[in-house]
């Protein structure tokens, strides 16, 4: 079976400064340990990236080109069959089999993906749960076992609750993951072969141990899978630990609201065998990635950086403007966050907290009824499912993208019937947006009355 290129060889990268992470931050300290500053140092995702491999259109233009071709042709017989039993493939003679298999152009932009995680290969796909549900399949096989992080974007935790025990005998248990204990006792030594997590829980916002978690499952003969859609570029799982590190590219790293996709960055033993051809989930299920998409999206990743740096300082400025105003506001970037030291310790300098934020509006009427001023009156937002889109995006997880959990499996994650998860966008002037929020949340106060205000404020 052909073989996947690394992303680049290894290059010293270039350092930069970080900016204030939070306002605790602007002090100066210097107490960091001298091993986590060496690492923040030399795993800057901008860098990396930057220091991947540049493919050139045919006729040398500056964007590689679009293959579009389903089927590849070659000159003898015996080509085709060294092709079939691995002798031969994209990084043996450049040569192609079917774009199910390899595509030159994904493939290209998965050498970029590769370079933005710290892995040494990457496959992309037609979409995240796509990428989740190879990977898993992949790894697990019938009648294995997972243990999973307690909070989980809907899809995910149905995937591993309904869909893989009804069609592969799987078995997933599911735990709070930021107690090693509880982690520890869950894993079934031998039995258990994935620990899942996201980085930054979808949508309650807990920042994962991925250090220790990668231990717990190492030491159990497992492998940690991290979905990082919610933080590309601020936190980078891979050289934390991970073995895995999945996205739904449709949203950050697409940044457009207008692409459905999804990546897999690992080793390419891995990457390798999801595509043989008698056993891979990526070539047999056919999760396949159009070029056009990866042409599109290998166009926008050069500007991811700057976008989740922006992402993050707006949200960062909500969250504290919203504390103020003595609303339930959950955001890493903030000090009373209970993971803030840790993503603080965890994430690349120079990139915040991430773009999303909660806020708790205590029920969904209340929820709704905010949500409703902020799009429909005072142009803040829009009511809309995904994230990491240029315009603030918000929903209510409970009866939307947390929908596929039971109540009971909601109230354990911490899911409130009135959370809003909010995407935090960049478009318009931040005084604007901030205007416009002050402006809808005065008229629901005005609709609720004060008696009704409060409930949703913190005491005091």
């Amino acid at each position: 079976m052909a073989h996947v290129l690394a992303a680049a060889e290894p290059l010293t990268l270039l350092k930069r400064p970080p900016p204030p992470f939070g306002d605790e931050d602007n002090n100066g300290s210097t107490d960091e340990k001298p091993a986590v500053k060496a690492r923040r140092r030399e795993s800057d995702p901008a860098a990396a990236l930057a220091a991947a491999r540049h493919e050139f259109g045919e006729h040398g233009g500056v964007n590689m080109s679009i293959e579009a071709s389903a089927t590849f042709t070659v000159m003898e017989p015996d080509t085709m069959r060294r092709l079939f039993a691995g002798e031969l493939g994209p990084e043996r003679g450049d040569l192609y089999i079917y774009s199910r298999h390899f595509n030159p152009t994904v493939l290209a932009l998965g050498r970029q993906m590769a370079a933005l995680e710290g892995t040494e290969a990457a496959y992309c796909t037609a979409s995240g749960m796509s990428a989740i549900s190879s990977v898993l399949m992949q790894l697990v096989g019938a009648g294995g076992h997972v243990v999973a992080s307690r909070c989980l974007y809907g899809g995910t935790h149905a995937l591993l609750s309904r869909f893989l025990p009804r069609t592969s005998g799987v078995s997933a248990t599911f735990v709070d993951a930021d107690d090693e204990a509880a982690v520890r006792a869950a894993v079934r030594p031998g039995v258990t072969k994935v620990v899942y997590v996201e980085t930054m829980s979808n949508p309650t916002l807990a920042v994962a141990d991925i250090p220790m978690l990668a231990r717990v499952a190492h030491e159990a003969g497992a492998k940690l899978v991290v979905d990082n859609t919610f933080t590309p570029v601020v936190v980078s799982p891979a050289r934390l630990g991970a073995d895995v590190v999945v996205h739904s590219v449709s949203k950050f790293i697409s940044g457009g609201a207008d692409i459905i996709a999804g990546a897999i960055c690992g080793p390419a033993s891995l990457v390798n065998s999801m595509m043989d051809l008698q056993d891979g989930a990526l070539m047999l299920l056919g999760p396949t990635m159009n070029a056009k998409v990866a042409a599109e999206l290998a166009a926008r990743l050069p500007h991811l950086p700057l976008r989740m740096q922006e992402h993050s300082r707006r949200a960062a400025e909500f969250a504290a403007g919203m504390r103020r105003l003595g609303l339930r506001v959950t955001y890493p970037g903030l000090p009373d966050h209970p993971h803030h030291a840790r993503l603080r310790d965890l994430g690349n300098p120079g990139y915040g907290a991430g773009g999303m934020l909660c806020l708790d509006m205590g029920t969904e009427e209340r929820a709704g009824r905010l949500m409703h001023h902020l799009q429909n009156t005072t142009q803040f937002g829009l009511m809309a499912v995904s994230l990491g889109y240029y315009e603030t995006l918000m929903s209510c997880s409970g009866s939307s993208t947390s929908s596929e959990m039971d109540p009971e499996d909601r109230a354990r994650a911490g899911i409130s019937p009135g959370l809003i998860r909010m995407s935090v966008g960049y478009n318009g002037t931040l005084e604007q947006r901030w205007a416009q929020f002050e402006r809808a949340l005065a008229l629901m106060q005005q609709e609720t009355g004060a008696a009704g205000a409060a409930k949703y404020c913190k005491a005091g």
